[in-house]
């Protein structure tokens, strides 16, 4: 079969993007397609989150999330850096708001020392130094923390793979079927069909559905959770300094609430997590029967709901009453009122779910011979996106070699 691209990319978000940038930087000359179905990339995941450069500190020693956080927090920093991507590292307070927290707050600067995470454990008088509006018991200040905006760093990495290794990027593009066969891949589009030695599946929400339409059968499910913040009132701005975060509960799925500045000098608090309603339902009234009907088809839905079911009735609560919501947040910021928090532009996380209802943990992959899948990359994945670009075009490249090799 005559090939238009040694490569097709499903997905025009961070992870995408910066694959195509690997591959480039990899192997000049390889021939590369995006296809993105929105009318720009970065709609999704990418340009609808909170904009923070984790440090690591959260995620299991020696697993791929601590290790590519680490090291892509520091790379997206020279990135932005050398490509003038709005970005600031501002350093983060990890907060225990009680005595009881102080267990799993010590417990916490040991895995970030694990992961070779520059942090300081502070009293309760010393959180002032950073926050003197936030109220604890005793905090962790993390230095290798930021802000940059995600958006503007993937059109970057778009520009760099087009302008240097000639990617082609074909937005409004929506993939409508794929043909995984001997002599190559047929990407079937709205517009076109793509014709492909490898295709790489990032395309987030909708990851799961790509890689059967390839004939792959992920062990893992898509489940969209819907982040939804608010933003302080510009006058009450300079009640948060940088990122505040609360001390997680191990026994939950999510952080919980935390107060985030943005590069352009608002406070982001939240999110609250809740099932969505649709794969991209930024809103409750967003609301896809093929997608719900999906959902309760997945053995694992129902399994996660029974086992956190208390922490979601949680979550439902705050997001339907803003008073709880408040009450929520007070617990870090004392002095915050409903009417200073201000609704703002909601997210959806795309969370692999395993058939027995676990909460996929790590970045996961998959492979056919003629296709890479990414089956899971939540949040840190916009922080840890140049690692995983690297990963992912590593296995793409393995596997043209390989075809050439037979």
């Amino acid at each position: 079969m005559g090939v238009d691209c040694e490569v097709a990319v499903v997905g025009g978000g961070i992870v995408g993007l910066a694959t195509a940038y690997a591959i480039g930087r990899r192997s000049p000359g390889t021939r590369v397609v995006v296809l993105e179905k929105e009318p720009r990339p970065a709609a999704h995941q990418t340009g609808r989150n909170s904009g923070v450069i984790h440090s690591g500190l959260y995620y299991r020693p020696g697993s791929l999330k601590a290790r590519y956080a680490v090291r892509g927090a520091r790379e997206m920093v020279a990135f932005c850096r050398e490509y003038g991507v709005p970005h600031e590292v501002t350093g983060k307070l990890v907060v225990a708001v009680d005595r009881a927290e102080l267990p799993r707050l010590h417990a916490l600067a040991q895995r970030g020392r694990d992961n070779g995470i520059p942090l300081r454990e502070l009293g309760a008088t010393q959180i002032a130094d950073y926050e003197p509006r936030v109220a604890g018991v005793g905090a962790l200040h993390v230095e290798t923390t930021g802000i940059c905006d995600y958006a503007a760093a993937a059109e970057r990495m778009a520009e760099l793979a087009g302008e240097r290794y000639g990617m082609r990027l074909r937005t409004g593009s929506a993939v409508e079927a794929v043909a995984v066969r001997p002599d190559g891949v047929t990407v079937v589009t709205g517009l076109a069909e793509l014709r492909a030695r490898v295709l790489v599946n990032c395309a987030g929400l909708q990851s799961d559905r790509v890689a059967l339409m390839a004939g792959y059968r992920p062990p893992v499910r898509i489940l969209p959770f819907r982040g939804e913040f608010f933003e302080l009132a510009k006058e009450r701005r300079e009640l948060v300094r940088g990122l505040v975060y609360p001390v997680p509960d191990p026994a939950l799925p999510f952080l919980g609430v935390h107060l985030t500045r943005d590069v352009h000098g608002g406070v982001h608090v939240g999110p609250n997590a809740v099932p969505a309603l649709a794969r991209e339902g930024y809103g409750w009234t967003t609301a896809r029967p093929r997608d719900l009907a999906e959902e309760a088809a997945w053995p694992g839905t129902w399994r996660l709901a029974r086992r956190h079911w208390r922490a979601e009735l949680a979550e439902l609560h705050h997001s339907l009453s803003k008073r709880a919501f408040t009450r929520a947040v007070r617990r870090l910021l004392p002095e915050i009122a409903a009417e200073d928090l201000v609704p703002a532009p909601a997210g959806v996380r795309a969370q692999a779910v395993t058939r027995d209802g676990a909460l996929l943990d790590d970045f996961a992959f998959g492979e056919q011979e003629r296709a890479v899948h990414v089956l899971n990359a939540p949040s840190p994945a916009a922080t840890a996106s140049l690692p995983i670009g690297r990963e992912v075009a590593d296995r793409a490249l393995a596997a043209l070699a390989a075809l050439e090799g037979r």
